[in-house]
């Protein structure tokens, strides 16, 4: 899993249909072997940076099944034993590319997902 993130993160550099982009807030330095580890609530720090993952609904079908490997009901339900087990909610779901755009520029520590090329002002962490 990790060394298809790094060779799609190293050799996936032109943006193709059906490409996700995983972007953060400037100043979060994360790898791509730790974008699952951050939405499944594992990882919740980058250094001093507490982490913000958000979900954007418009492109996370895509991102399940491509980062997570899993479907909706499976990820509801990690999230919902994170939950009980260790207290911790559930990323926040942004409806649309320029929502979840906007929240990690907003945000310090936030990272997301979309399925068109940030442009400026994020850093982009991935491109699967």
């Amino acid at each position: 899993m990790i060394v298809r993130l790094l060779l799609l993160f190293c050799f996936g550099s032109a943006a193709h249909a059906g490409d996700l982009f995983v972007i953060c807030h400037p100043g979060v330095k994360l790898l791509p072997g730790d974008v699952r580890d951050m939405f499944l609530g594992e990882k919740q720090f980058a250094g001093s940076v507490t982490l913000q993952p958000a979900d954007n609904n418009a492109a996370q079908p895509a991102f399940l099944e491509k980062v997570l490997m899993m479907g909706a009901g499976r990820y509801a339900t990690a999230w919902t034993k994170k939950s009980f087990r260790d207290g911790l909610n559930p990323p926040p779901v942004k409806g649309t590319d320029a929502e979840a755009l906007d929240f990690v520029r907003r945000t310090t520590g936030a990272c997301s997902y979309m399925s068109v090329a940030p442009g400026p002002g994020v850093v982009l962490i991935a491109t699967l």
